[in-house]
């Protein structure tokens, strides 16, 4: 679906135009277009293919999608692929697509699979006419900001999610459910991390090195995006090594609780240890045993359980057994 088509002049909006007029501008000296769609379909797609004159491996990534993170070059044009990460209804990361085709004098947007619009990139740029007659470069760099922008808040929310569980790990009987949470968020964090990771190797090489002719106008600006993206990712590997430890201490737990539990069951086993004892000597009905004729030897015998066992059970309970 069509969301705009746009020719700029200078850094200045032109107008917004019918496609088929987009050959006209694009023949204009300073000029450039640019267009964002939606969830193209396949004639949109031939269109656009034939009104840019894009490279036909580009085209076939972008319509199959569900491509890594990448930039390609293809003579003059440039073929990137980012991905928009957004939480769902049900609180599950639901992952997008953003591909871009960029040229001297036009930019294509295609966002697949993603309600994160773009229109606030198109807002921000013209209000900076001094950055956008740079073009299409720059436009491209807007739009990567943005992208990687709305992962922070990302972070921000699975950091918080960690810290939750953190304070639930010290509770009783709480550690099987805390490991299946951190496993959980450990999927999360590498969601968010297939989308940053192969985007930095990507970013880097529109600022270092040999630049695209497209990007050189804005290079500062993509050391700016991979800069963001080192940040980022040095947020994830401090999530991964925390979630790391912290299911560590929940098997330690696990293994504390169940020791607490070995040594209360080897207590009461001891205590009830030394009345099976009284017992069973007492119960073998020999026929000289002084007790059997005395009127005092039941209640003797209880009273001498009973002592038994509670000086026992009172040495545990001060050993922290019971």
């Amino acid at each position: 679906m069509l969301i705009n088509c746009v020719a700029y002049q200078d850094g200045k909006k032109l107008a917004d135009i019918p496609v088929g007029d987009i050959s006209d501008y694009l023949n204009r000296p300073g000029c450039f277009v640019w267009v964002a769609l939606r969830d193209a379909t396949e004639p949109e797609l031939l269109v656009m293919q034939r009104e840019f004159a894009l490279h036909d491996l580009a085209v076939e990534d972008a319509r199959h999608g569900h491509q890594r993170p990448k930039v390609e070059e293809y003579a003059d044009m440039l073929f990137a692929v980012v991905h928009t990460v957004e939480f769902s209804a049900t609180d599950e990361l639901r992952v997008g697509e953003v591909n871009l085709f960029v040229g001297r004098n036009f930019i294509l947007s295609i966002r697949n699979r993603s309600t994160q619009h773009l229109l606030g990139v198109r807002e921000r740029a013209e209000r900076e006419p001094h950055l956008l007659k740079h073009g299409s470069g720059y436009v491209l760099y807007a739009v990567m900001d943005a992208v990687v922008d709305r992962y922070f808040p990302i972070i921000d929310a699975l950091e918080s999610e960690l810290e939750n569980i953190e304070g639930q790990i010290f509770v009783r009987g709480s550690a099987r459910a805390n490991i299946e949470h951190l496993y959980q968020l450990k999927g999360r964090i590498m969601t968010v991390r297939h989308a940053v990771t192969p985007l930095m190797e990507s970013a880097s090489k529109l600022w270092s090195g040999r630049v695209p002719s497209v990007c050189e106008g804005s290079r500062e600006y993509f050391r700016d995006v991979y800069d963001h993206l080192v940040r980022i990712n040095g947020a994830l590997d401090t999530l991964r090594d925390t979630i790391g430890t912290a299911i560590q201490v929940n098997l330690s737990m696990v293994t504390i609780e169940e020791s607490e539990t070995t040594k209360q069951l080897a207590a009461w086993a001891g205590i009830f240890a030394i009345a099976t004892a009284f017992a069973g000597i007492w119960g073998m009905n020999f026929e000289h045993m002084p007790e059997l004729k005395w009127k005092f030897g039941y209640p003797m015998a209880l009273g001498t359980i009973v002592v038994a066992c509670s000086l026992l059970w009172r040495r545990f309970r001060r050993l922290g057994w019971l």
